[in-house]
């Protein structure tokens, strides 16, 4: 698929602000339209570029029990034959004269199942390189060198948890937007963790409707960094800690809270 100088990607590692950022990005991009932002799920908007490599359709009934009444499995598999479909379709059909937003996890060297385990089974699993979009740290260290490229905005996730006002600011001048206060007081109180949180617009809700996501669960969590410390044990945290260490090592990548 060939690229449009207008073309907005939102790269990330997978749960560490991508939603937030995309509602963020596009808000800014169009005007700060919250009528059509309200309106159109961001999954519509954003084209998720790599999700066609994980919908497998012809496997759901491993994944989901079929005594299960919350599931109506007719629907997922409607789902799962969108999801399906590469997103470059969509986006090659899409016009010229608007710019294209992007969604993906895939680290920027490849930029031209329900998991039902114990938490020490997963991190093992992740510790180890072994999950979907993993390695994460070879995937932000990618984007990290080339962060002073100067189609490149690169934001951790404590930037938007601990100082919106700025992760706007900043944002908007990586896109050439001019905003007045009132606009960044409006802006930061659609994106405020309460409210988002609350959005259905980007929380997902029509997996919601067809069991993908659970009756109490929401798809935007906590907004907080740090949240796994109060789920591992002694021995799984100095093993993190560690693997943290080593990763780091030969870089000057340095995540806010190493700064403090």
């Amino acid at each position: 698929m060939p690229l449009r100088p207008t073309d907005v990607f939102v790269a990330s590692y997978q749960r560490s602000g991508t939603t937030w950022t995309q509602e963020l990005v596009w808000l800014l991009s169009n005007d700060l339209d919250y009528k059509t932002a309200a309106a159109i799920p961001l999954t519509e908007r954003y084209p998720f570029l790599d999700l066609f490599m994980f919908a497998e359709i012809n496997h759901l009934d491993a994944l989901f029990k079929p005594t299960d009444t919350t599931i109506d499995l007719p629907k997922i598999e409607a789902v799962f034959e969108i999801f399906g479909q590469p997103a470059t379709r969509i986006l090659e059909a899409m016009p010229v004269s608007t710019p294209r937003f992007i969604k993906t996890h895939l680290p920027m060297s490849l930029l031209k199942p329900s998991l039902k385990e114990l938490l020490k089974s997963f991190w093992n699993l992740f510790y180890k390189d072994l999950c979907i979009f993993c390695p994460i740290f070879e995937h932000v260290k990618e984007a990290w060198e080339k962060r002073n490229h100067p189609n490149m905005l690169f934001l951790f996730y404590e930037d938007l948890s601990k100082d919106l006002n700025a992760s706007i600011s900043r944002v908007a001048d990586f896109l050439g937007k001019k905003i007045t206060q009132e606009e960044s007081v409006r802006l930061y109180e659609h994106l405020s963790f309460d409210n988002f949180k609350n959005n259905k617009s980007v929380n997902f809700e029509d997996m919601r409707e067809i069991g993908l996501l659970a009756p109490t669960e929401s798809f935007v969590r906590k907004g907080k960094t740090g949240g796994w410390r109060d789920y591992f044990d002694e021995e799984m945290t100095q093993q993190a800690e560690q693997w943290i260490a080593d990763n780091l090592r030969n870089t000057d990548l340095r995540y806010p809270h190493m700064n403090n």
